[in-house]
């Protein structure tokens, strides 16, 4: 879990409050990613965007006409099911811990989405690209500006 601290405290908290939820022994994978892995995830498929909430980005803000920027931590988490104390890639286990993380939000009052139900709808039939490990934190509050990240490179 030591990968957690690198996260946004809000993650943190829906992930530690989402333990307690499940029966699903899980570890984090990861919370921070370099635009570098972010780049490398696009192009082996593992990901379909550059606006990734596992990358640190800005909040932007105004203050008196001024447009400030705070640091934002990583709003996303991605987790491993263990089953017999070995990872698993089965859907099984993600689908309960899934049912673990929307609790502990509902508990937190934070909105997240799952990599398994990206519209939010609660059919997990109807998504066109499935990210069983991936939750983050969701809504207007947790908006970030990711241009910044990507000067020098070519995208």
């Amino acid at each position: 879990m030591s990968n957690l601290k690198e996260g946004h405290i809000d993650i943190q908290a829906v992930v530690m409050r989402a333990i307690d939820c499940t029966s699903v022994d899980f570890g984090v994978i990861e919370c921070l990613r370099t635009v570098e892995k972010q780049l490398s995830q696009i192009a082996q498929k593992k990901s379909k965007t550059h606006k990734s909430r596992h990358l640190p980005c800005y909040v932007a803000h105004g203050v008196r006409g001024q447009k400030l920027f705070d640091v934002y931590k990583p709003g996303a988490v991605d987790l491993l099911a263990y089953i017999d104390g070995k990872g698993t890639w089965n859907t099984d286990p993600y689908h309960e811990i899934n049912e673990a993380m929307q609790q502990a939000a509902k508990d937190l009052k934070i909105e997240i989405r799952w990599g398994g139900d990206w519209d939010r709808d609660g059919d997990t039939t109807d998504q066109t690209f499935n990210d069983l490990v991936h939750w983050e934190l969701w809504g207007d509050k947790y908006e970030m500006e990711w241009d910044h990240l990507y000067e020098g490179y070519d995208i």
